[in-house]
């Protein structure tokens, strides 16, 4: 068994800062698997396009490869299935495909319109350039405009997250009584601020951050090990 993944990363290769990425890291530790992770940067679509297709993570299994998040946590428990569970049977897969979507259409979002314009910051120069064009094409502003004014974007995330919020309030963790992958779906959202962005996008006392908190520290702190870009 040789798993790697290819992590987007900054112009600091230790800088490693995708969502999506953090929860198959995550995902992977969980599951105790051992893996090399190799920086990928968005201009650099050649080196993986034996995938397929253009994005990351990309997870390598000796001779066999798995894209997108959600496949490959799918993918780890179908082919470890003596390691620890990311799903709990087809109910907690339901579950998770729900935080899934959740995030991609409401927290991620969110977190853009805070965001943005400190990535730009931390990547190579031609990543640089590619992020800003690209995202300012499909936004049709430039990226310092859609990140203002960031007191109204921080009240928009605060009434995003009320479910989240009122949830871990009972549950401790998405997964129950101990995480699971819908725990660190989320986890990637936040680890992406926190890893890519100048200022902090939940109070100390939320109880998100507690739970966060929690994540940051599990694993040996894989988490909160991590390089922050403005640290």
């Amino acid at each position: 068994m040789s798993l790697k993944l290819y992590d987007l990363a900054g112009e600091d290769p230790a800088v490693r800062f995708s969502p999506h990425c953090w929860r198959i890291r995550m995902a992977l530790a969980h599951k105790g698997l051992e893996v090399e992770t190799i920086p990928w940067r968005f201009t650099e679509k050649d080196a993986i396009a034996f995938s397929g297709q253009e994005r990351v993570p990309v997870l390598v299994d000796d001779d066999r490869h798995v894209s997108d998040s959600w496949d490959i946590a799918l993918y780890l428990d179908e082919a470890y299935p003596e390691r620890p569970a990311l799903f709990a049977g087809e109910e907690a897969r339901a579950a998770g495909f729900f935080i899934k979507r959740w995030c991609e259409t409401q927290l991620h979002p969110a977190l853009v319109r805070l965001i943005l314009a400190d990535i730009v910051q931390i990547l190579t120069p031609a990543d640089a350039a590619y992020f800003r064009q690209s995202r300012e094409q499909a936004l049709g502003r430039r990226l310092e405009e859609h990140c203002q004014p960031r007191a109204d974007h921080l009240k928009a995330l605060d009434a995003c997250l009320v479910p989240l919020r009122s949830s871990l309030k009972v549950t401790g963790f998405l997964g129950g009584g101990a995480p699971n992958f819908a725990d660190y779906i989320v986890f990637g959202a936040f680890q992406w601020a926190r890893c890519s962005s100048r200022e902090a996008v939940l109070q100390p006392d939320d109880p998100i951050a507690e739970w966060f908190g929690r994540l940051l520290a599990l694993h040996d702190g894989l988490g909160a090990k991590a390089p922050c870009a403005f640290a």
